[in-house]
């Protein structure tokens, strides 16, 4: 399941003193957040990429997807979800059997969203092509799939860098340039190979929509810099489950999701 790893900075503000009659008033001084600590390196644990689902069908039909997620077209996403038995899990199936695939997938991506932002997250499962077969069910293939990831090297490492697990993901590809300021001209710092990254705190969405996102990230070296957002993935986050029958690849299912 996967999630952008995104958080907010934290700002304090000036306080000031009341005043008396006749009297100047007192000014504390502004507080300051603390220094972050300094970054500092961290074993390079490796990752072993998820695998792309090699299927010219699932290939057409991730296209096809794509295409219904830019126009908007939820008649046309309803024909692409199987007609019975679609589930919706988080710890449980909080699908509506009595409703359409259809209603049930719009309510856990919030396909309703006035933002368009249940679209986006559509798009970004059409543009997805790795999958994983579902334990127990080797019919229903979710995406995105989990990369390969040594689960005690992980384990030790977020106990070296006291750290939580949300706190990193792997990069899409080796060779990935980090850059000093979140631009893409800016100056190359180091380059990350096929590792997990730490991503920090004080990463945020650009003022500008129009301008391309960067996640602030710490590399193994111990070097602070920025790369695209896209460049870097998540190693927990929602996943979309689909099947192939007669009529082709159907949307099966939602891990994830926002609550009822």
């Amino acid at each position: 399941m996967r999630q952008t790893l995104i958080a907010s900075t934290l700002i304090l503000t000036a306080i000031s003193l009341g005043s008396a009659v006749g009297r100047a008033e007192p000014q504390l001084p502004t507080l300051r957040p603390p220094p972050p600590p300094p970054i500092k390196p961290y074993v390079a644990v490796p990752v072993t990429p998820p695998t792309n689902v090699n299927d010219s069908g699932f290939v057409a039909f991730r296209k096809q997807l794509a295409d219904v997620a830019e126009h908007k077209d939820r008649g046309a996403l309803a024909k692409l979800i199987v007609a019975h038995d679609f589930f919706w899990v988080q710890d449980k199936d909080l699908a509506d059997k009595r409703k359409p695939g259809v209603d049930n997938l719009a309510k856990a991506i919030g396909l309703d969203a006035k933002d368009g932002s249940g679209w986006a997250t559509l798009a970004g499962y059409a543009g997805d092509s790795t999958g994983e077969p579902l334990p127990d069910h080797p019919a229903i293939v979710c995406a995105p799939a989990e990369p390969g990831v040594d689960t005690k090297a992980f384990e030790a490492l977020i106990k070296a860098t006291q750290s939580e697990p949300p706190e990193w993901g792997y990069p899409a590809k080796s060779g990935i340039e980090v850059r000093d300021a979140a631009k893409p001209d800016a100056a190359v710092v180091d380059k990350l190979g096929l590792t997990l990254v730490r991503v920090l705190p004080d990463s945020a969405p650009p003022d500008d929509p129009k301008q391309p996102a960067f996640l602030h990230i710490a590399t193994p070296s111990g070097k602070a810099g920025y790369v695209p957002a896209e460049a870097i993935s998540s190693l927990a986050g929602d996943q979309m489950c689909y099947t192939k029958d007669a009529g082709g690849w159907k949307i099966a299912g939602y891990f994830g999701g926002a609550g009822q």
